[in-house]
């Protein structure tokens, strides 16, 4: 699964706690955090930060999905980001990162497939999580119509299977799937069960666990399309994330909106330099390895950790955001561009151009 948050609240003396949220991915939110610069930029001002995933009250956690906290930024992928705005959460995008990651369709090596044009009549599977909104079924969804139509198909030329998981044990307890431990906290073990029951054909998996899912079943890669040399190909909930903030904090204190957005960016241009350190930071956001790491983010991946708002970005998400409403992700579909607000980046006075990953 995917992101953490930033939550103001305000006391007789004015602006007091900060709440941070970010997915377990690679983000420079994360990164700053692990730093200590948040600390360093707002607590002389007398502004704690926690993190959403620290809180005892179920409300403030679930407002990683749903933004509903007052006063409250994120940075991780942008499914949950666009439903809660589809459902009339006021937030402003502030900041775009598109960090690729391994898009992966699996199948076993005994099924005959060997190429996404053999998957054409087999079963692929689209899971069903609980939750407020489905990011993995959407995000599964997005890859199989992507990789389809790379090779002159689509989604009628294949049979979706819903396959649903069960209720989540801890990550700390591993589970038995024919002779292979997986992590129980991991997001495919119904997929995987499905794959290898032969109840469906091939599943989809990205990032550090979908790799770690490849070599435990040694699965046959049937594709990876996170690192197409066409951006439009690698549009998904994770390209481009989207940094948000709540409309109220944005429109109160744009100051400190822009102070908190500096810090992220900086995030990114420390990464460029310290390419060793970036990797075990981004291991320990992923709870994987840095050999993992670079193999599902790339071996540069610590160039590729920018936040801007550049037009090839925003056009992505716009994309992204028609996608999940004609497939019945949202409830109502928006103005990207008008959900975008450039002026912390304006007052932070630094380019909003940065390139997207190659």
């Amino acid at each position: 699964m995917a992101d953490d948050q930033t939550h103001v609240v305000a006391n007789a003396t004015g602006l007091s706690q900060l709440w941070y949220t970010r997915c377990p991915v690679p983000t420079p939110l994360g990164l700053a955090v692990q730093l200590g610069w948040f600390k360093d930029e707002f607590g002389p001002a007398g502004i704690t930060l926690n993190s959403l995933q620290e809180s005892l009250d179920e409300k403030v956690r679930e407002s990683h999905f749903d933004h509903n906290l007052a006063n409250s930024f994120r940075q991780g992928g942008n499914i949950p980001a666009i439903w809660a705005k589809a459902n009339g959460r006021k937030t402003r995008v502030i900041g775009l990162n598109w960090t690729d990651e391994s898009l992966l369709i699996l199948t076993t090596q005994e099924s005959g497939i060997a190429s996404v044009k053999d998957l054409k009549g087999r079963k692929l599977a689209l899971p069903v999580n609980p939750g407020s909104i489905d990011f993995n079924r959407a995000t599964a969804l997005r890859a199989y119509f992507k990789a389809l139509e790379l090779d002159g198909l689509g989604l009628k030329d294949i049979e979706l299977v819903d396959v649903h998981a069960a209720p989540r044990r801890p990550a700390t307890v591993d589970v038995d799937v024919q002779g292979r431990r997986l992590r129980s906290g991991g997001s495919y073990n119904a997929e995987v069960r499905a794959l290898l029951n032969g109840e469906v054909d091939a599943i989809f998996v990205k990032g550090v666990y979908g790799l770690e899912i490849a070599r435990a079943i040694a699965a046959r890669i049937v594709t990876d399309i996170g690192f197409h040399p066409d951006a439009k190909v690698r549009i998904n909930n994770g390209a481009p994330r989207t940094l948000t903030v709540d409309s109220g904090l944005l429109e109160a204190r744009p100051d400190l909106v822009a102070r908190f957005l500096k810090r992220v960016v900086d995030a990114g241009d420390w990464a460029r330099v310290h390419p060793v350190e970036t990797a075990d930071f981004i291991a320990r956001e992923t709870s994987s390895y840095p050999d993992l790491v670079r193999a599902a983010y790339g071996e540069d991946v610590h160039r590729h950790l920018d936040t801007f708002l550049n037009e090839e970005a925003i056009a992505a998400l716009t994309d992204f955001t028609a996608f999940l409403f004609e497939h019945g992700f949202l409830k109502s579909h928006f103005s990207v561009i008008d959900w975008i607000s450039h002026k912390p980046f304006e007052l932070i006075g630094q380019s909003t151009r940065q390139p997207i990953s190659a």
